[in-house]
């Protein structure tokens, strides 16, 4: 006789931690069917001949070995690719999330704080908060601007272990004003953490600062990846600072966290890195297109952005995200994410194709 699965005894869920139990899971929504334009995503695939020798490359590498402990060879030739300072050292991770995880977890002494300038990357307060570390975020100015006056002043009150900084800014897209973020690397008693996810579109980045000789930055870390430029797929991101702290980190992440398609596949990019840089400029150039187009629609504010992505408020964010959706059209809304992002959505600057089909499915939905 079978058994009746009616009477299956339920999990107990106890044993996991309050705070588990009570988030929700990281949401990403199913975009088949739709004009992905909600993710920050490059829009243009790899040339056919690279593809090619791309999967010519892959098809060479040994499936049935662990992936190098410490990937000396490549992270030596990404240093040359980015011009890394003179005594700085790397640490690879499993795209720029797990970075962030790790430089948490090896500061989460019992009490410390994080702290960003908000509203900002979700995962620095979710990290942190996993990681058993209390999470200030310090709101912008209106302007999406940093208060700089209330930045000192919570890192007075509460001295943070880490502070991160995105450059620029997600969800806002704008670069800091570079004076308040000196100011910032000044008063900390911690690190500060500059991520620069969107530099091949803002063009604008804090590593020569790792190795100033007129001033010194021994608290300052640079977090970059290579999802923005085109490689989203493969996960890849790194760390860029001094070789004490990250000999310390190093302590932490998993031996194998980067595995060997993706060490090939970023191995012969780096090789091609014009190609990418030619992508980068013809997603700046139809972010300059969609940003005056988005200024010409009546009941449309866009701001300024410096990434691969805009961000614009209309009177009805939710009624114009399902209009959007409904013409196929998939964007993030990111209203309720903090209250001065009301009325707040973000697209991804896509395609000329794609922007010119978000365009009319816009004014459709407005």
């Amino acid at each position: 006789m079978g058994s009746d699965t009616n009477f299956r005894a339920k999990p107990d869920l106890s044993i996991l931690r309050d705070d588990v139990l009570a988030v929700s899971a990281y949401h990403v929504p199913p975009a088949e069917g739709l004009i992905k334009l909600d993710a920050m995503e490059n829009p243009y695939r790899l040339p056919a001949a690279l593809a090619r020798t791309l999967g010519e490359r892959l098809a060479q590498v040994a499936l049935n070995r662990y992936p190098p402990a410490n990937p000396a060879a490549f992270k030596a030739k990404l240093a040359r690719a980015i011009d890394l300072p003179a005594g700085m050292a790397l640490m690879l991770g499993n795209g720029s999330d797990e970075l962030i995880h790790l430089v948490i977890q090896a500061c989460a002494k019992p009490g410390a704080v994080v702290l960003s300038p908000w509203p900002s990357f979700v995962m620095y307060e979710m990290s942190a908060k996993f990681d058993g570390c209390r999470f200030v975020g310090v709101p912008l100015r209106a302007d999406f601007s940093l208060d700089g006056d209330a930045l000192l002043a919570a890192i007075a009150r509460e001295r943070p272990a880490v502070i991160f900084i995105a450059w620029p800014n997600n969800p806002t897209g704008n670069l800091f004003d570079r004076s308040a973020v000196e100011a910032i690397l000044d008063a900390a008693p911690g690190l500060v953490v500059l991520d620069e996810a969107y530099l091949p579109f803002a063009r604008d980045t804090w590593l020569p600062q790792l190795a100033d000789g007129a001033k010194p930055r021994p608290n300052l870390l640079v977090l970059r990846t290579l999802s923005k430029l085109g490689l989203a797929g493969i996960r890849l991101g790194y760390l860029a600072g001094d070789s004490a702290w990250i000999g310390q980190f190093d302590k932490l992440r998993p031996p194998y966290n980067v595995n060997v398609l993706t060490l090939a596949t970023a191995d012969l990019l780096l090789d091609h890195l014009d190609v990418l840089d030619a992508q980068a400029a013809e997603v700046r150039a139809e972010r300059a297109r969609l940003l005056a187009a988005l200024r010409a629609l009546p009941g449309v504010t866009a701001f300024d952005s410096a990434a691969n992505f805009i961000l614009f408020r209309v009177a009805d964010p939710d009624g114009v995200f399902a209009g959007l959706k409904a013409r196929g059209i998939l964007i993030k809304n990111v209203a309720r994410m903090h209250p001065l992002l009301a009325g707040c959505l973000r697209t991804t600057v896509g395609t000329p194709q794609e922007n010119d089909a978000f365009l009319d499915a816009l004014k459709a939905s407005l």
